[in-house]
């Protein structure tokens, strides 16, 4: 029998993705990318908040001198962001993705260990697979390390941080990826393949143990699989578009989901966050930046 999740917020998320947990303030941040809106769920007294952007963040990351976050817009930019009681601000411009990219947006992204970007572009249409996989070092060097995605989804790393997993959720496909110490990709092979009956992958996380949790887009759950790949358990959720989920708190023992609302207004707890005892630990955020201070 599945495990299910129970909801938190009924934050009406068009697009809910992207989650962080952030130890510095004990929150579970995540975006509304239909929505241009920043959220904020307080993991100490359960404090919710939001910023209205003008153009829209499709992930965090937080930045590893504590100044503010970095994001990915739709626009293709990679920036810093300061979030202030009822303002944001653009402090700075990091990097330029794809600026002749017309047609795509910047979609889903983490940071490793290493104080590395990797994220994905894609289709806004979904339709043509003009989108790529990148990654972007500490001094907003971008690298081109994959290409040829429709809706490029993930990322997430091994505890190890020798194996990264992407997905094209247009072909129901999660891959994996050797990453070489100078951050190069090599051994691309298909890790996970979804059937129509399991919906698309999404959003993805690793735990401790090496297993990877995968959001099921029209599928209703979070699945766990095993560094095999093999389906070890489920979390079925009250919503069908289930995008993505992270680990939070001190311990790093719950996992928080997110989901959409676009499409689903017969859904009554479309786009909320949700939360689960997922069972194992996570591994702990990772920042962008220089880590050497």
């Amino acid at each position: 029998m599945a495990q299910e999740a129970r909801c938190v917020w009924q934050a009406r998320a068009l697009l809910g993705e992207g989650p962080l947990w952030s130890p510095r303030q004990n929150a579970v941040y995540f975006v509304d990318i239909r929505g241009s809106r920043i959220l904020r769920h307080g993991l100490s007294d359960g404090s919710q908040s939001g910023w209205q952007l003008d153009d829209a963040a499709c992930w965090l990351v937080e930045s590893a001198d504590g100044d503010g976050f970095i994001a990915g817009l739709r626009s293709r930019r990679v920036v810093r962001l300061r979030l202030e009681p009822g303002q944001v601000t653009v402090a700075e411009e990091i990097a330029r993705i794809e600026p002749d990219g017309f047609g795509n947006r910047l979609n889903d992204g983490k940071a490793d260990a290493r104080g590395r970007l990797w994220i994905g572009s894609m289709d806004d249409a979904e339709e043509a697979p003009t989108g790529s996989f990148y990654r972007i070092d500490a001094d907003g060097t971008v690298a081109r390390v994959d290409q040829g995605y429709t809706v490029a989804n993930g990322p997430a790393l091994s505890p190890d941080g020798r194996t990264i997993y992407h997905t094209d959720s247009a072909a129901r496909t999660v891959y994996a990826f050797d990453i070489g110490a100078d951050g190069s990709l090599s051994g691309k092979r298909v890790h996970i393949r979804f059937t129509e009956a399991d919906g698309y992958p999404d959003g993805m996380t690793c735990d401790a143990e090496g297993g990877l949790w995968v959001a099921h887009w029209d599928g209703a759950r979070v699945s766990r699989f095993r560094p095999d790949g093999t389906l070890d358990r489920v979390i079925a959720l009250p919503v069908s578009r289930v995008t993505s989920c992270v680990f939070a708190g001190p311990d790093l023992d719950r996992l928080f989901i997110t989901t959409a609302a676009h499409g689903r207004g017969e859904e009554p707890l479309a786009g909320s966050l949700f939360e689960c005892d997922p069972g194992v630990r996570g591994l702990p955020p990772c920042e962008f930046g220089n880590l050497s201070r």
